[in-house]
């Protein structure tokens, strides 16, 4: 064989395996991710909540917010996490009621940072607690000093 015809030979080799790559490269990029969000309940459910004064009751002006996720799986365990800026939190609960009124505690969450605040581990739902939830009758919100009632609030949707 002479030196043409190799090279020619292993610039088509080349050719085939960049190709090849670059399909595979084409396919990955292109795959869409699953949404956490949307779990249905049967495996559990994430949902990302925002908190402010306004969803208080009564709604205050605090300035403050909270972001973060809740998760609550089939069997009712219950995953948070919960930042907080531009107040210095003293508690923070889930509590069972609907938008616009305000109810008794259910899961009492532990703070973990400066402005973070978590579920303890192994935190389960009732059943009632739980058929709550999914009906959007619960509620995070985070305490403070000035508002000891509760500062600022975000009402999960549930599924």
């Amino acid at each position: 064989m002479n030196d043409l015809r190799i090279h020619r030979l292993a610039a088509v080799a080349t050719a085939a395996a960049v190709l090849a790559g670059c399909a595979t490269v084409q396919g990955w990029m292109h795959r869409e991710e699953p949404k956490a969000a949307a779990a249905p309940m049967g495996t559990g459910y994430t949902q990302q909540v925002t908190l402010k004064g306004a969803n208080e009751v009564p709604p205050n002006v605090s300035t403050a917010t909270g972001m973060g996720s809740v998760t609550v799986s089939s069997n009712h365990g219950v995953t948070v996490r919960i930042t907080v800026s531009g107040m210095n939190a003293t508690a923070a609960h889930i509590h069972m009621a609907p938008a616009g009124s305000e109810g008794p505690v259910i899961v009492p969450l532990t703070k973990s940072g400066d402005n973070t605040f978590v579920a303890p581990e192994n935190a389960k739902l009732t059943d009632e607690q739980y058929e709550a939830f999914k009906a959007g009758r619960t509620y995070v919100n985070v305490h403070s000093a000035a508002h000891p009632g509760g500062e600022i609030r975000g009402q999960l949707k549930g599924g």
